[in-house]
């Protein structure tokens, strides 16, 4: 038979924290096995030292210019620190550290080489190569060298190794820099060479033409022309402003009228003629002011005096438009002269482009790569004493921003985080076994399991190491999972609280036995007539709960050797009957499987409630599927965490093929403390824990469809 999958069959996170937690044991014990283990390795191994030292490292131009145009290395170079990074671990590098601390004679004395001779300086080479890290501070030109060393010595002598590799590199790169201005300088020096001839022959060339145009050595030809050009130049300008500045004023004087240009005009010109008139006329209007305040307008001194204003007036009107055309008549001298000077300026110019094109040309020209050649040869001379005094004082490319200090504590091993990374490797490796063998284990954990893989309805969860309810008495707190079991049973079956029972489970060892007589004792104390029936009669145990003799019982009645009445025995709990199985006979095979058995089965439930077999394993037995068939009902208990799951399948068929009835499983043994059952428990456990009885029956069967009300 198949089993359905149903929709709450998938994985939840539970599921994984229920197999942590059942199998913590196992990931606790892995933890402490690793961390001890990491602990007492990291105790053992020897102390290690690092000491650090920080460089600045700049990028040296990649050139020398004779024009300092080089580019300086200020662009960002990805390349460059990691270049750097090779050549501080490289061989000439740290085979001179070997060589300045005499560390091959130093470690063949510590490490011991073969023989006890030397270690060769490859080894040694390739050990401090090993001792060495180099890495970059972000962002920045820094390099943190990083040296480790073990042993008692390793402090200082990481430390003495760190400086060391700073100013051997920091050398190294001072070597270099001066190797490449020198094969610089000696280049200069070359080209500065080859630059004097030129200028030699240069100078060679412009007296021959001198000789040869006629040009003196003051060039009056071509030089005083150009000393005519810019004083001719500098009069033009000059008499350029002096025309706008009279046309400037002529415009003025033309846009002024009346008292206007008569106010301007002392500013204008300095005219004495024209300001003794104007002053006349102010005195002539100040009297006339005056007598005409006690004269009359006819009188001989007003017509006078007003005769005279009129005649200055006049005369002062006449001054001023011979003002205006003075002023103008400057400004068109002033145009006139000008005009002539550019015109000569023009002409000088046209004239000395043509003397220049046909004869002083090849001579300027000469003159012209003369300047040329002498202003290289300077700039040489110039680059060739700056590399000169770079080659005595070059600028460091390195520098040591923070030396090496020994340190005070080594930096490996690392105690504590040693022991964090082996929790954190414990727990890993701890709950991956954990998962590992709940993988391999495949017997029944949880009513999850039953429902899924049985498809059989979970009728009571018993815990473990419970004894028998007749030795812990009425008032035991296991009781109540018994009775929680009764009445799950009774719903199961129904049967109305009466019926018989067989109690079987499919291997040896699962407290079926355990189970059946608690159950029986349960229902007892509830006021049901019951009999216990020891039908295991390979085995028989029940006479040891009720502390009785097992001698006659019901393989006696079965071979009719007494009555049923006769072997029933009654126990000190009320209500309560037992059956021992009797004397075992030597040929036990086929007794269970005859008409007395149905007979006495019978006439039991005649006279009890409640008749419950111990049945034998049902797996292997063959007894089991036969009085498994004879009975109402079966109670199968599987152990919790004892066998495969397959055990338990197989008894189900094995019952299902005789055409018993299987009422549910009774999940026995149980760790109330693992798997989802510890609400369960302290709940049942906490709510029946007064001196109150418990009800006689629990509300809610547990069934497939509701089990969740019940647990």
């Amino acid at each position: 038979m198949t089993t359905e999958t149903s929709p709450d069959s998938s994985l939840h996170f539970l599921d994984y924290w229920r197999v942590i937690r059942s199998r913590k044991e196992i990931v606790l014990a892995v933890i402490l096995l690793i961390v001890l283990t990491g602990t007492a390795y990291t105790l053992l191994l020897p102390p290690v030292y690092m000491a650090q030292t920080t460089i600045s490292v700049q990028e040296d131009a990649l050139d020398v210019d004779v024009f300092e145009r080089q580019i300086m290395g200020n662009s960002f170079n990805p390349f460059f620190l990691r270049t750097e990074f090779e050549i501080i671990q490289s061989r000439p590098i740290l085979y001179q550290i070997i060589d300045n601390l005499n560390l091959q004679q130093k470690w063949s004395e510590k490490y011991g080489g073969d023989d006890g001779g030397m270690i060769r300086r490859e080894d040694v080479r390739k050990l401090l190569a090993r001792s060495i890290n180099v890495s970059q501070f972000r962002d920045t030109s820094l390099i943190e060298i990083q040296v480790w060393r073990e042993g008692d010595e390793g402090a200082q002598e990481s430390a003495l190794i760190a400086n060391e590799l700073a100013n051997v590199y920091r050398e190294h790169r001072l070597s270099v820099k001066r190797t490449e201005i020198r094969r610089a300088v000696d280049a200069l020096n070359s080209e500065l060479m080859k630059q004097q001839e030129r200028v030699n022959r240069a100078e060679e060339e412009l007296e021959t033409l001198r000789r040869d145009l006629g040009v003196s050595m003051l060039a009056p030809g071509l030089q005083a022309d150009n000393v005519r050009l810019q004083r001719m130049e500098a009069d033009r300008v000059a008499a350029r402003v002096d025309m706008l500045t009279r046309k400037a004023r002529w415009e003025q004087l033309e846009a002024l009228t009346g008292q206007e240009l008569l106010n301007a005009s002392a500013y204008i010109v300095n005219d004495q003629s024209l300001m003794s008139l104007r002053r006349n006329l102010v005195d002539a209007e100040q009297q006339m002011a005056l007598l005409g305040e006690n004269l009359a307008e006819n009188h001989p001194d007003i017509r006078r005096l007003r005769a005279a204003i009129d005649d200055l007036k006049q005369k002062l009107a006449e001054a001023l438009e011979g003002l205006k055309a003075g002023v103008r008549s400057d400004f068109e001298v002033a145009k006139t002269r000008y005009e002539a000077l550019d015109e000569e300026l023009e002409r000088i110019r046209t004239e000395g482009i043509e003397m220049q094109e046909t004869r002083y040309l090849p001579f300027q020209r000469a003159e012209r790569n003369l300047l040329v050649q002498q202003e290289i040869l300077t700039a040489l001379r110039a680059r060739v004493a700056q590399e000169g005094i770079k080659l005595e004082i070059p600028k460091t490319p390195v520098q040591v921003v923070d030396p090496a200090e020994a340190p005070l504590r080594p930096a490996k091993p690392n105690l504590l985080l040693n022991i964090l990374v082996s929790i954190v490797l414990g727990v890993g490796a701890g709950v991956t076994l954990a998962f590992f063998i709940e993988y391999l284990d495949t017997s029944v954990k949880t009513v999850d399991d039953v429902e899924r893989y049985l498809e059989l309805p979970v009728l009571g969860v018993i815990p473990q190491k419970i004894r028998s309810l007749y030795e812990e008495g009425a008032e035991s707190p296991h009781a109540e999972a018994y009775r929680v079991l009764r009445t799950n049973m009774f719903f199961a079956s129904k049967q109305d609280g009466k019926g018989v029972y067989s109690v079987g489970s499919g291997g040896v060892g699962e407290g079926k036995s355990t189970t059946l007589f608690n159950l029986a004792y349960v229902c007892a104390q509830l006021g049901d007539r019951v009999l216990v029936v020891d039908s295991d009669l390979r085995r028989p145990v029940q006479h040891h709960f009720v502390n009785m003799t097992n001698k006659f019982g019901l393989s006696n009645v079965l071979m009719e050797e007494v009555e049923l009445e006769e072997a029933v025995k009654a126990t000190s709990v009320p209500n309560l009957h037992f059956l021992p199985s009797g004397k075992i006979p030597r040929n036990a095979v086929g007794l269970l499987d005859s008409r007395r058995l149905k007979t006495m089965i019978d006439k039991a439930r005649e006279s009890y409630d409640l008749v419950f077999f111990d049945s034998p394993p049902i797996v292997g037995v063959s007894d089991a599927a036969i009085l498994a068939s004879l009975m109402d009902g079966v109670l199968l208990v599987v152990q919790y965490r004892k066998y495969p799951r397959n055990i338990s399948l197989r008894a189900r068929r094995l019952l299902e093929n005789v055409g018993a009835t299987v009422i549910g499983v009774v999940l026995n043994n149980i760790n109330i403390m693992r798997d989802d059952y510890y609400y369960y428990y302290h709940y049942s456990h906490g709510y029946y824990s007064d001196e109150t009885a418990a009800p006689e029956l629990a509300e809610t069967p547990v069934t497939k469809d509701a089990k969740q009300d019940v647990f």
